[in-house]
């Protein structure tokens, strides 16, 4: 098996063990906001940072339609702001307000406990998870 292939591999089997175990935790965060998730993307990738309409798109693996209408939604609901960047005036960054601040402490707050699949694991192998896992997030 090639170096590559190996990888995705490693990849494919991460991602599983993460979507297999995340439904409770989307759950239990959708209904803390009351709002569908991919609003809930949306707040957190600006949580970050301000970001162009382009970049919340592209950070929230959507369409610029969808992040449009997101926005928009954001927005009539008082979460975030549209102001013209000082960069470039010819177009908006988009911000959180106060209240969308409140909205992504809340979601941070929605406990995330290890699936039960984690109790296979000994310290040291949780260790070394956590140490490749950093790894992987320098990049």
């Amino acid at each position: 098996m090639s170096d590559d292939a190996l990888a995705d591999d490693v990849w494919r089997a991460m991602a599983a063990v993460v979507f297999d175990n995340r439904d409770t935790w989307k759950r239990d965060v959708i209904e803390r906001s009351g709002l569908p998730f991919s609003r809930i993307r949306v707040l957190r990738r600006l949580a970050g940072r301000p970001m162009t309409a382009k970049e919340v798109a592209e950070s929230a693996t959507m369409d610029a339609p969808a992040a449009t209408v997101a926005v928009n939604d954001l927005e009539e609901r008082g979460l975030v702001v549209r102001e013209v960047n000082p960069a470039n005036r010819r177009c908006k960054v988009i911000s959180l307000t106060d209240a969308g601040r409140d909205v992504v402490a809340a979601i941070d707050g929605v406990e995330d406990p290890a699936p039960a699949a984690f109790d296979a694991l000994d310290v040291a192998d949780l260790r070394a998870l956590r140490d490749l896992l950093a790894k992987l997030g320098a990049h």
